[in-house]
């Protein structure tokens, strides 16, 4: 394990009749923080954390303000036990909102200079990531680091080795689901456990990422189409700042014509749905 690990203490461990964890000599002088996102990973890390009494000052979460009511909801319950652990829970927000970066912003620079807005994300510019998650992250931790000789543990999992080897930043860093040999699919497992289920969410989606995000399964896309259709709306409205297509292959409305007509060939069949369209012909 390491260095930044608790080590069991023998002495309290026996006054309490339980395995107590304190900090070693390594850790004195340390500010440990833990990045949440909300997802399984980092939840399932910080409930470990907590559960070895594994010592955290700070717990930070970004929220972009896309997320959805299941996850605000279990962020709050997350908040409540932190804070009751009397650990500091701090939420940040982006200075500007998606809106704003997908179709507002002046771009300064390179072939595209003048125009507004960044569109839909995509595979090559995931830039709802890199502009309001990790630039806010590291605006704070900035100012951390000048101030403290700050730690972060980050929820990577035992299965996500090539995620660590391509971390490029040069704040310390702590994986203690994979000294945990946590894997992504036991991270789950273990939050479940602990009674944190996103009420269903990972049921329906493989990540619970932003509600709105392209780059989703397109039967998740259909999920948030058939039961948010408040969020839904947004998309639409959203849609209409965007010089990009939402996706490469449909764009939000041929989505939603998609999604219609598959619920009709649920309900009456293919050929049904044909014959219906040929007699209004």
């Amino acid at each position: 394990m390491s260095i930044y690990m608790t080590a069991p203490d023998d002495y309290l461990s026996w006054v309490l009749g339980e395995t107590y964890y304190s900090p070693n000599e390594e850790q004195i002088d340390k500010y440990f923080i833990v990045s949440l996102s909300g997802g399984k990973d980092s939840t399932a890390l910080l409930l470990k954390l907590l559960e070895h009494d594994i010592l955290i000052h700070e717990v930070v979460y970004v929220d972009v303000g896309k997320e959805f009511p299941e996850m605000i909801q279990h962020i709050k319950k997350l908040k409540k036990i932190v804070e009751a652990a009397e650990i500091k829970f701090t939420i940040l927000k982006p200075e500007k909102n998606f809106r704003y970066w997908l179709g507002e912003h002046i771009k300064t620079k390179g072939k595209n200079i003048g125009k507004k807005g960044y569109g839909w994300p995509d595979f090559r510019n995931r830039w709802c990531t890199s502009q309001m998650k990790i630039e806010t992250l590291k605006k704070y931790y900035l100012n951390l680091i000048n101030n403290k000789n700050t730690v972060e543990f980050v929820g990577y999992a035992a299965d996500e080795i090539e995620r660590i080897n391509n971390n490029k930043d040069k704040r310390i860093k702590e994986y203690s689901l994979v000294n945990f040999d946590m894997t992504e699919k036991a991270a789950l497992e273990y939050c479940y456990s602990k009674g944190f289920d996103w009420n269903g969410l990972y049921e329906k989606f493989n990540r619970a990422s932003c509600y709105l995000c392209p780059l989703s399964r397109l039967s998740e896309l259909k999920y948030v189409f058939e039961n948010y259709p408040h969020l839904w709306l947004e998309m639409r409205m959203l849609d209409d700042m965007s010089f990009r297509d939402f996706r490469s292959d449909y764009t939000l409305k041929e989505l939603e014509k998609k999604f219609i007509n598959e619920f009709y060939e649920d309900m009456w069949g293919r050929k049904q749905l044909k014959l219906n369209f040929l007699e209004e012909g």
